[in-house]
């Protein structure tokens, strides 16, 4: 299927691991121009020199202070003149209860999880609107609508991640700017393996183990998801194949969905 993508220019965040560098690899396969952002520069610069069919900006970036959208978007129209996709896929796991965690501790997961998203569609959809349209997705989790215990912070910024995703959806439709989100579910991320590494640091378990029955607790389909399992789906929703997905939040997550929650 030709996803018509060619020469169109992409915006990933958390572009250096996990989900962030399997769809910047979909993306460009599919012939996309890309502007990668991480805050581990090493790392984000490894990534880009892995892609070589199409140009690839690394815009190294800390998106949890106020100016670290204004840097990614001065590159953005300063290589490309502006882009036709966004991806919001920074992010990371927390674990902590909510009666000890700080409030600084909340801050940086707003920060992270919301504000950045907030920041980048102020700064990046009017050059979309100038191109005749675009695709903003959210990469959230299906934790937004069904929690795990130990991470409470990051339920509840991912919970406000949707909220957003939708509202924008509906603010820029009339622009020929299609907004969505993805709820993955278990997909086997660093961020998985480190915290799988705290929870059984000390114990009889392996980490191997404890991600094992993880899945066979929770998906039926008995295992994680891959990130290019994931990005897959990201790719499509930044094409014009689906032109008729607008404001939605899509879940991959191998059946652990509980849909009386």
């Amino acid at each position: 299927m030709d996803l018509h993508l060619t020469g169109k220019v992409a915006v990933v965040t958390g572009g250096s691991a996990g989900i962030g560098r399997a769809i910047a690899h979909g993306l460009a396969a599919e012939g996309c121009d890309l502007v990668l952002c991480a805050r581990d520069e090493e790392r984000l610069r490894s990534v880009a020199s892995e892609i070589a069919a199409v140009r690839v900006v690394a815009v190294p970036a800390d998106l949890t202070a106020p100016d670290g959208a204004d840097r990614l978007a001065a590159a953005v129209e300063r290589e490309f003149g502006g882009a036709d996709i966004l991806i919001n896929n920074a992010g990371t796991g927390s674990e902590e209860k909510i009666l000890t965690a700080p409030d600084d501790r909340w801050q940086f997961y707003w920060e992270l999880h919301v504000m950045a998203a907030v920041r980048l569609a102020r700064a990046l959809a009017p050059g979309m609107r100038a191109r005749g349209g675009g695709v903003i997705l959210h990469n959230a989790s299906i934790c937004a609508t069904q929690p795990l215990g130990y991470e409470p912070i990051y339920n509840v910024t991912k919970a406000a991640l949707v909220m957003f995703s939708k509202c924008l959806a509906n603010e820029l439709i009339g622009d020929n700017i299609r907004v969505n989100a993805v709820n993955p579910g278990l997909v086997m991320t660093g961020d998985w393996v480190k915290t799988a590494k705290l929870l059984t640091e000390g114990t009889d378990q392996t980490w191997e183990q404890y991600l094992q029955k993880i899945a066979e607790d929770n998906a039926p389909i008995g295992r994680f998801a891959t990130p290019e399992e994931v990005a897959d789906l990201f790719v499509y929703l930044s094409s014009d194949r689906a032109s008729y997905a607008v404001g939605s939040t899509y879940y991959l997550d191998g059946g652990w969905l509980n849909v009386t929650t």
